[in-house]
Formats: structure tokens, C-alpha cells, sequence
């Protein structure tokens, strides 16, 4: 038995995705080629980044169900994935792009079996550890959309604008000081 399973890492991945998606619309179109610093990733890349991402777990795990990685071609993989997050689009494209992909990967995840999520999967040559289980492959997904969201949090503060997650918060801190008033 497991206390995680496939309905809640979609959910999860879904809230996650969802608040993705509130900060790509809040960033202003004109700042999506905003860059942190020259070495980094502009706006509109790392949400095509973000957008992309699962494509690595999704041929892995629901296209070829690879119960090892010797032998895979990262390589040709990570190019493709590359040069598509490259690709110039508007924000409307980029947060479609976030929805539809969202959806794809939440979608697949609701229709795996917890049996599947236990399996372990080799990893190459000399990687530690030596194998992995499918959920900590396919839950790196939502861990690595949160660090990039995190990214992007920064990128809003630099743009002067309060993260949507920070202003909920502050609503919530100022209503339960308005309540614990006599």
C-alpha cells in the first residue's frame, strides 16, 4: 500500500502547473525576454523550458516503459528538447503550450497503476543509486517544475511584481489578524 499514489501525484502536478501557469500570465509580455542574467534562460524559455520538461519521464516511462536507462539516448533527446524550448512564441503560445502539456502528462499519470510506480528502473553504468523506482523518476517532474517556478518567482520580484502565492498568503496573515481583534 502506498499513501501516493497515481490520482495524487496528478493533482499534485496539477497545483503545481496551475500556479506555474498564474505567474506566466502575470508576467507582462513585453518583460518575457527579461534574462536574470546574461548566462540564463529569458522568461519566455524557461516557462518553454518548464512546458517540456516532462517529455524526458513521459518517453521514458509511458512511451518505451524502459525498465533501464543503458542504452538510452539522452543525447538526441535533450538536443530535441532543447531546440523546441528555443523556438520564439508569443505568451499566448507559451501558456497554451503550458495548459496542453499540463494536461498530457496529469492526464497519463491518472491512468497508471501503483504496481507500475513501484517498479525500479536501471540506471546507466556507474549512476548511484543503481536503480530508481518509476515514482521518484516521475515525481522529479513536479520537483523540477517547482525549482524552476521558484526561478521564476525571483524573476517577478526583480520585475517588481508580488507573487500571486505571496499575496494569497499575506490575505490569509491579515485576515486572521483581523480576527483575532477583539
Amino acid at each position: 500500500m502506498t499513501y501516493y499514489g497515481p490520482n495524487h501525484l496528478a493533482e499534485s502536478f496539477q497545483t503545481v502547473r496551475n500556479n506555474t501557469i498564474t505567474i506566466a500570465e502575470e508576467i507582462p509580455e513585453d518583460r518575457y525576454d527579461f534574462k536574470a542574467s546574461p548566462e540564463t534562460r529569458s522568461v519566455a524559455h524557461l516557462l518553454a523550458h518548464i512546458a517540456g520538461a516532462f517529455n524526458i519521464q513521459h518517453q521514458l516511462h509511458a512511451i518505451e516503459r524502459r525498465t533501464t536507462l543503458e542504452g538510452f539516448d539522452f543525447q538526441s533527446l535533450m538536443q530535441r528538447l532543447t531546440a523546441e524550448e528555443q523556438k520564439q512564441r508569443p505568451k499566448g503560445a507559451i501558456i497554451d503550450l503550458l495548459r496542453r502539456n499540463g494536461e498530457t502528462w496529469a492526464g497519463w499519470l491518472r491512468g497508471i497503476s501503483e504496481e507500475f510506480l513501484a517498479e525500479p528502473v536501471t540506471m546507466p553504468p556507474d549512476a548511484t543509486p543503481a536503480t530508481k523506482s518509476r515514482f521518484e523518476m516521475i515525481l522529479s517532474v513536479k520537483e523540477h517544475e517547482m525549482h524552476h517556478r521558484g526561478q521564476l518567482m525571483l524573476i517577478e520580484r526583480q520585475l517588481g511584481l508580488v507573487p500571486h502565492l505571496t499575496r494569497q498568503m499575506q490575505e490569509r496573515m491579515a485576515a486572521m489578524a483581523a480576527a483575532a481583534k477583539p
